[in-house]
């Protein structure tokens, strides 16, 4: 970048010829730095050991693009999932023979070595209707060795034959119907490795978000009947540690006012969107907004405080969330733009959760 400038600011003086010999300058070391960025990307995708493709994992039976766990894989979902761009996913896990995750009610299970996440994101083509088909874009591994999880991206081909290993991500073009019945298409972008630690991060270490009791505790169906997703686990002798008298039927659903008060509900869909960033050791650690399910404090969850740094972020707002009044929070400001140096959540999405808002302003307007 020195060199950029070195490059750049002399040609504001000089005549004409020495101007556009700068500037032939600056187009060379622009290309130089393109092409060591290129050589660093190949030499990142070529140095490891990871399968080229997903299916030589065999974690699915048959066709990779049907997504039938083999025996050892268990599906699981989440009751209140991330948001990301109306994506739907499809989510598992391999927990190896012999091991069990470790429970506990307030954080994300403890998993042992060799525990392997799959998740993969995909479009209905019509979100009415199941039956017409679905487009797979991406499928995420995280994988725990040596005590360390490190997250593997992989890009589904566009005849769905496979999904290859790509550490780089893309940007690519959705088009699909939603549930209203509207035609929608907009970018979907596919993380890089790197960019997978901005939301798997607590103190700078990478590590699963999802699967903790207030997400998995309900049923789900399966191949066998419907039951409790954590008995389920525990039957397998995967899971260790759950009360069984604790199991529910239904756990707290975003979406669905029979599941849970409203306050439950937004608490929920803000833990899962915002809290993994908002939290004492996450990235968003110093701006003292706290967005955790099990935050008590009403300052730290950004009731009548001041932003630490928001600078445009607060769009002239004062406080983080002003009960009442959702028009005045900072928070539901940040949540309504798409403008990449306001929007919150920052990675993840590139439209507006029309939805996940209107619960987050109506949570807003009732607060006394």
């Amino acid at each position: 970048m020195r060199n950029l400038w070195t490059a750049a600011w002399p040609a504001l003086l000089l005549s004409h010829t020495d101007y556009v010999m700068a500037m032939k300058r600056i187009v060379l070391y622009s290309c130089c730095c393109f092409i060591l960025i290129l050589l660093i990307s190949q030499a990142l995708i070529t140095n490891h050991d990871r399968p080229h493709l997903l299916s030589q994992y065999g974690f699915f039976s048959g066709d990779p693009k049907e997504q039938r766990p083999a025996n050892g894989i268990i599906p699981y979902d989440l009751s209140t999932p991330l948001f990301s761009d109306y994506a739907e996913k499809l989510r598992f896990v391999k927990i190896p023979d012999g091991e069990s995750a470790a429970f506990n009610d307030s954080t994300v299970f403890d998993f042992p070595e060799g525990t392997i996440f799959i998740k993969t994101f995909y479009f209905p083509f019509d979100m009415r209707n199941a039956s017409k088909g679905r487009r797979l874009i991406e499928t995420r591994l995280l994988i725990k060795e040596n005590g360390v999880w490190t997250a593997w991206p992989y890009i589904w081909k566009d005849d769905q034959s496979d999904a290859e290993l790509d550490l780089a991500g893309e940007l690519k073009t959705v088009k699909y119907t939603d549930a209203s019945g509207k035609k929608k298409e907009h970018p979907y972008l596919i993380p890089n490795q790197n960019q997978c630690k901005g939301c798997h991060n607590s103190n700078e270490i990478l590590l699963p978000i999802g699967p903790a009791a207030r997400q998995l505790n309900h049923e789900k169906q399966y191949a066998d009947g419907r039951k409790n997703q954590l008995l389920y686990w525990t039957s397998l002798k995967k899971l260790s540690g759950f009360n069984v008298a604790d199991a529910k039927a239904t756990g707290i659903v975003w979406n669905d006012e029979t599941t849970g008060s409203l306050n439950e509900r937004a608490r929920l869909w803000l833990d899962i969107n915002c809290g993994f960033c908002h939290q004492s050791q996450g990235p968003a650690g110093t701006s003292g907004l706290f967005l955790q399910y099990q935050e008590k404090d009403p300052l730290r969850l950004g009731i009548e405080k001041t932003p630490v740094a928001a600078g445009r972020g607060s769009g002239n707002r004062k406080f983080d969330i002003v009960p009442g009044h959702p028009y005045e929070s900072i928070l539901l400001f940040r949540m309504e733009s798409d403008d990449p140096g306001i929007m919150m959540p920052e990675l993840g999405r590139s439209v507006k959760h029309t939805e996940g808002i209107a619960l987050i302003k109506k949570w807003i307007s009732e607060m006394k």
